[in-house]
């Protein structure tokens, strides 16, 4: 059955605006069953968590339900599912307990093509601990990160190797699995930035390799919150910094205060949006999640495919990067102008992308662009179509051929 991405917009009721959206590595528009469930909680009488009364257990469940949902999502177990505000907040949740444990001598296997999310909380916690930090590169030309150089990064002494599943500046999905088999025969941990690869595509733990796995609701047509994914049987052995009445239970000693209950219930309400996308899917909510990612993975290739063909076509118009394996996501230049000038003038035309660095710090202080405003980029999702795709090219041959007037 064809991707009916009119049936799929008709969800999203900001679309309704007229902005087209390529923004979506930054955040997503939210489907219109996630602002309902959020709203539909807020009006409900939800209390803090309890058994003794129905407020309270009201409570118990939208958390349950969220645990549940992200599960199935990523393939992961419930009873492991730690919820936050950002991923960015758990990470450093994360880095400050392992780290705890770390001494010199110990080290650690970061990225340079990683969102700084998963970069500067373990350069911190290693810097305190007076580990060593060792960095796998990214081939400046492709984009891709090999994996031969981790055979000779990883040794006895290696703690951690954090990677991503997809670059959130060019795209790359890098081969993680291989990556994890390196890793662990070294008996060290993998922690995965899922945040730019969960929303694309059906996502499995196990097939990953990862130990962690972080995702972002947002990224997915979700609320704002974020979770971190792993073996109950690990988060049981880490002890992190917690307020002393606070649970000791698994997974909520890595949970700080009150969680926002309303956005809990959006979260649940946007896997069941994903588990909607393909309508002929059958089974379990894990099963429709794979259908309707694995749809939406089809349909945003295309897209994909067809943008990076007429941004080639553009004189003037430099991509970076040409990955084998990407997410759809493009970052670029028009020659003449600053990426925040393009960003403006596309903006201007009703076109949402983002501009600069986009936390992908060490990406574009090792290409050289950082200084210089970065890049802009462009970033598809599922309920982007072809006609956007072409009036985006169409605008950018417009600045492109002004670029050097603009600029004056």
């Amino acid at each position: 059955m064809p991707f009916d991405v009119h049936r799929i917009r008709a969800a999203y009721p900001a679309l309704a605006e007229g902005f087209v959206h390529f923004d979506g590595a930054g955040g997503t528009q939210t489907a219109a069953a996630v602002i309902d469930a959020v709203a539909g909680a807020m009006r409900t009488a939800v209390s803090n968590r309890s058994s003794a009364y129905r407020p309270g257990q009201r409570a118990l469940e939208l958390v349950a339900d969220a645990r549940a949902a992200v599960a199935d999502l990523v393939g992961g177990d419930p009873a492991g599912v730690v919820l936050g505000p950002s991923a960015t907040a758990l990470l450093y949740t994360l880095a400050r307990t392992l780290g705890a444990g770390w001494r010199p001598g110990d080290e650690v296997v970061l990225s340079r093509l990683d969102h700084d999310a998963n970069v500067r909380p373990w350069v911190q916690v290693a810097e305190a601990a007076g580990a060593t930090v060792r960095w796998a590169e990214f081939d400046r030309d492709t984009g891709e990160l090999p994996v031969d150089q981790y055979a000779d990064l990883v040794t006895e002494r290696t703690r951690l190797v954090a990677v991503t599943a997809g670059s959130n500046a060019i795209g790359t999905a890098p081969d993680v699995a291989a990556i994890a088999k390196i890793a662990h025969a070294a008996g060290a941990l993998v922690c995965v930035d899922g945040v730019h690869a969960v929303p694309h595509a059906p996502t499995d733990l196990a097939t990953l390799g990862a130990d962690v796995l972080v995702t972002s609701a947002y990224k997915w047509s979700g609320p704002h919150l974020a979770a971190m994914v792993g073996d109950p049987r690990r988060w049981a052995t880490l002890r992190p910094a917690k307020l002393i009445p606070s649970s000791d239970a698994v997974p909520e000693r890595f949970e700080y205060g009150t969680p926002s209950f309303p956005l809990l219930a959006g979260v649940a309400a946007a896997v069941d949006h994903l588990a909607g996308l393909d309508p002929a899917a059958t089974g379990d909510r894990r099963a429709r999640v794979r259908a309707g990612l694995a749809a939406a993975q089809a349909h945003e290739e295309a897209l994909l495919d067809r943008l990076l063909a007429g941004l080639a076509a553009l004189p003037g118009v430099t991509v970076y990067g040409r990955p084998a394996r990407r997410w759809p996501t493009v970052s670029f230049r028009v020659a003449g102008l600053s990426p925040a000038q393009t960003q403006a003038a596309l903006g201007a035309a009703g076109f949402c992308l983002s501009a600069g660095d986009y936390y992908a710090y060490e990406y574009f202080t090792a290409m050289g662009l950082r200084d210089s405003g970065g890049a802009v980029r462009a970033s598809v999702y599922h309920y982007n179509t072809a006609d956007e795709v072409d009036r985006l090219l169409a605008e950018l041959d417009r600045l492109a051929t002004a670029g050097g007037t603009m600029a004056g």
